[in-house]
C-alpha cells in the first residue's frame, strides 16, 4: 500500500476529480484518498515500460524509449510468425541503447517494441549438471532428460577478497610424468596450455580430466569446431571422464554474446561446486577464442581498436575471468585451471599470450616440432614454467626438477649444431650428458593418451636417469 504522503503527491499530477480542485487534495476524505490509491496500485502493476527498434547495424540493435543498464536481458517482439529474440544491452549512447541478441538478427523490423526481461545476466545452476552437456544458457545438449535447476547466480560471480585466499600448499597430482615432476602443479594454481594449432592440446586436456585427483571437472569448450566438440566428449572424454565432468559448450557456429557467456557460465559452475568445498578441476579451451568474441562485442559498440584490434574490454575480461578461480575464502575448496591459449602461427610472443602470461601461475608450452616427431605430450620445457612449484617440493626434488630442465635447455640451444655434426666441443661435460641422456629423457618425458603414471614412481624413475 503507497503511504499517504506519497498518494496525495501522485494524485496532485494526475487530471482532477471533477468539482475538486489540486488544492483540495489535503481536504479529500479517507475513504477517497485510499480508492485512489488502490487505482494508482493497479495502474502501475499494469504499465509495462517498452521501447522499439530504430537501427540494426550487423549484429547490433539500436532501441529507443527504454531505460535498461549494461548487462540486463531484454525482449525483441518480432512480427507475426518470426521468434522473439532474446538480446542484450552491451552500451549506449544518449537516449539510445545498444543490444546485442543470443541467436541473431533474422526477422526484426523497424519499430519492433523492446521490453526488459531481466535486470542482469543470470546462470543457471544445479548438482543435477554433474554428467551433463549444455550450451551457454544452460540448456541440454547431450541425449539426456531436462535438468531441475535450483539455484540462479549472476554470471559475473562475486569477488573474493585476495586476503581470504590461502597459499597454495597442497600438490596436485595429474598423473603425467612431465608435470607433476617437471612443472608440478598445487591445487588452486592456474596454469596456461599455450600451443599453436593440431600439436595436441585436447589430447593433454582428455589425459588431465582423466587422470586428476579432483573432485569434480568443469570443462568450458569456447569457439572450437562443432565437429571437435563432439569427438572431444564421445572419444576423447570417454563416458568414464564425462561421468565426472561438466561440459559447457559454445561452439564457433555461436553468437559472440553466447561465447563469452558461456566463458562465463563455466567459471559461475566451477564457483558453484567451490562453495560446496569441492576441490573442482577446470579445463578451459579456449582463452583465445573468448578474446576474440569479446572483441566482436566491443568493436560493435564502437571501442577503438589496439593492438591486433583487440579493444580495451578484452583487456579487463580476461584477468576478471582468471581471478574468478583459485583457492576459496579461508580454505573452503578451491578452483584448479588449466587454460588453453592459441599462439597464432606459433607466435609465443602473441598478445593474448602475453596477457595469459602476465595473469596465470605458470604455463606449459607445447612445442609443433616435438609434435611433428610424435612426441606426446609434446611439452617443451624451455619457456614452460609452474610459479608455486619450488614452494610445494621438498629441496632434493627441486633440485631434481632443476637438473632435467637444465639439461633439457642446453641441448636445445645447441640442437642444430648438434644434429649436424658439428659439435665437437667435448669441455662443457653438462652438455655432454645432456647428450647422452637426450633418449632416456625423450622417452621418460613421452606418456601414452590412456596412460596413468603415479606420482612417487615418475620421480623414482627421474632419480635413476640422472644419478
Amino acid at each position: 500500500m503507497l503511504s499517504a504522503s506519497l498518494s496525495k503527491a501522485m494524485i496532485s499530477q494526475t487530471k482532477p476529480y471533477v468539482g475538486v480542485r489540486h488544492t483540495d487534495i489535503d481536504s479529500l476524505p479517507e475513504v477517497m484518498l485510499d480508492g485512489l490509491r488502490n487505482n494508482l496500485e493497479r495502474l502501475s502493476s499494469e504499465l509495462v515500460i517498452s521501447g522499439c527498434v530504430t537501427r540494426v547495424a550487423g549484429s547490433s540493435i539500436e532501441v529507443q524509449g527504454l531505460d535498461s543498464p549494461i548487462g540486463s536481458v531484454c525482449r525483441v517482439v518480432c512480427p507475426a510468425g518470426r521468434v522473439d529474440i532474446d538480446a542484450e544491452v552491451i552500451g549506449f549512447e544518449k537516449n539510445s541503447l545498444f543490444l546485442m541478441p543470443y541467436k541473431g538478427t533474422e526477422g526484426l523490423s523497424p519499430g519492433c517494441r523492446v521490453y526488459p526481461k531481466a535486470g542482469t545476466s543470470f546462470g543457471k545452476l544445479s548438482n543435477q549438471l554433474i554428467g551433463r552437456v549444455i550450451d551457454g544458457f544452460g540448456d541440454v545438449l547431450d541425449a539426456g532428460p531436462a535438468i531441475e535447476y535450483t539455484h540462479e547466480a549472476p554470471l559475473d560471480g562475486k569477488l573474493i577478497n585476495p586476503m581470504q585466499r590461502p597459499n597454495i600448499d597442497t600438490i596436485l597430482e595429474t598423473g603425467i610424468k612431465a608435470i607433476d615432476t617437471c612443472l608440478t602443479m598445487g591445487s588452486g594454481q592456474r596454469m596456461g596450455l599455450i600451443a599453436g594449432s593440431g600439436v595436441g592440446k585436447s589430447a593433454l586436456l582428455a589425459m588431465l580430466a582423466r587422470n586428476t585427483a579432483a573432485d569434480l571437472v568443469v570443462i568450458g569448450l569456447i569457439g572450437e569446431r562443432g565437429r571437435e566438440v563432439n569427438a572431444f566428449i564421445n572419444t576423447t572424454l570417454g563416458e568414464l571422464g564425462l561421468a565426472n565432468s561438466v561440459v559447457i559448450a559454445a561452439p564457433s557456429n555461436a553468437s559472440a554474446l553466447e561465447r563469452v557467456r558461456a566463458a562465463k557460465l563455466t567459471h559461475l559452475i566451477a564457483e558453484f561446486f567451490r562453495d560446496q568445498g569441492k576441490n573442482v578441476l577446470m579445463l578451459f579451451d579456449s582463452l583465445t577464442r573468448v578474446a576474440h568474441a569479446q572483441r566482436e562485442i566491443g568493436l560493435t559498440i564502437g571501442e577503438p581498436p589496439t593492438t591486433k584490434g583487440y579493444p580495451p574490454s578484452v583487456f579487463s575480461l580476461l584477468p576478471n575471468l582468471i581471478e574468478r578461480t583459485g583457492t576459496g575464502i579461508d580454505g573452503n575448496g578451491s578452483i584448479t585451471c588449466f587454460y588453453t591459449v592459441l599462439a597464432e602461427s606459433d607466435d609465443r610472443s602473441d598478445l593474448i599470450v602475453d596477457i595469459a602470461r602476465a595473469s596465470l601461475d605458470g604455463q606449459i608450452m607445447l612445442s609443433r616440432q616435438l609434435a611433428d616427431k610424435a612426441q606426446y605430450p609434446a611439452i617443451d620445457l624451455m619457456g614452460s614454467i609452474s610459479r608455486v612449484a619450488n614452494s610445494l617440493l621438498d629441496f632434493p626434488r627441486v633440485k631434481l626438477s632443476q637438473k632435467l630442465r637444465r639439461l633439457w635447455t642446453l641441448y636445445s640451444e645447441k640442437e642444430d649444431l648438434i644434429q649436424i655434426g658439428a659439435y665437437e666441443d667435448k669441455s662443457d661435460g653438462e652438455l655432454n650428458t645432456a647428450i647422452e641422456l637426450r633418449s632416456a629423457l625423450l622417452e621418460f618425458l613421452a606418456q601414452a593418451e590412456n596412460e596413468y603414471y603415479p606420482s612417487e614412481k615418475s620421480w623414482q624413475r627421474l632419480e635413476e636417469i640422472l644419478q
